[in-house]
């Protein structure tokens, strides 16, 4: 899943990053209010942190703008801990959830993968599709025979976005734009390789080649 972290900060940026990359996340970063209201209308995030003390731009008026562009992406909102008024302001603004400063990465992480599956329709505490469960906590897919399967970083970005989105049919470029970071190089071609590879560890029927169109992951529904 693609996440856009809006933050000036830099040492918390650098603890931050890391953590989210781990967790599965391609992670873009913008260090002020104007950029990361662009980036957010630019690019196809599937969620977002967004700190409220910019420079620049304030990050409530950024929140306020993407809503007004009517950008549905989930928006997290990072706060000072006792600073009530910002919390109330934020959800008025059109924010999904908040944490105060300071946090625990674990909580924050946490919370964003609650959002990304609740705004895919998904039960917030577990995602489990197809017959597959997908255990987030150390990237591996459980298939229905009990089986836990390794994944790489861009594997289990791939199947998890599949899974999120049953039934539907992705394009080579709609898969790219959300498995990869922004300064990544994104050659479509490499999306191939990958879903190959998750077909040789789930089964080849689970994921469909819809020719001149894309891919649909077989769900529950299939």
């Amino acid at each position: 899943m693609r996440l856009l972290l809006v933050e000036d900060d830099a040492e918390l940026v650098a603890r931050l990053k890391p953590a989210l990359k781990r967790a599965g996340f391609a992670v873009d970063v913008a260090d002020n209010g104007i950029d990361g209201e662009f980036m957010g209308n630019e690019e196809p995030y599937d969620v977002v942190v967004l700190d409220l003390g910019l420079p620049q731009r304030p990050g409530l008026e950024v929140l306020a703008n993407w809503r007004s562009h009517e950008n549905p992406f989930p928006v997290l909102v990072l706060t000072a801990r006792d600073a009530w008024h910002e919390r109330v302001d934020g959800f008025k603004a059109g924010a999904d959830d908040y944490l105060g400063k300071p946090f625990h990465v674990e909580e924050l992480v946490a919370r964003l993968l609650a959002l990304v599956r609740r705004s895919a329709g998904q039960p917030a505490h577990e995602l489990k599709q197809g017959g597959l469960q997908l255990d987030e906590a150390h990237q591996q897919v459980i298939l229905p025979d009990g089986n836990a399967i390794d994944l790489t970083g861009t594997e289990f970005r791939l199947l998890r976005y599949f899974m999120l989105h049953p039934g539907q049919i992705l394009s080579k470029t709609r898969l790219t734009e959300h498995v990869y970071e922004q300064d990544f190089d994104r050659d479509s071609n490499l999306i191939e390789v990958y879903i190959r590879r998750l077909r040789e560890r789930i089964g080849k029927e689970r994921i469909e080649t819809r020719r001149g169109q894309g891919y649909l992951f077989r769900g529950d529904a299939g």
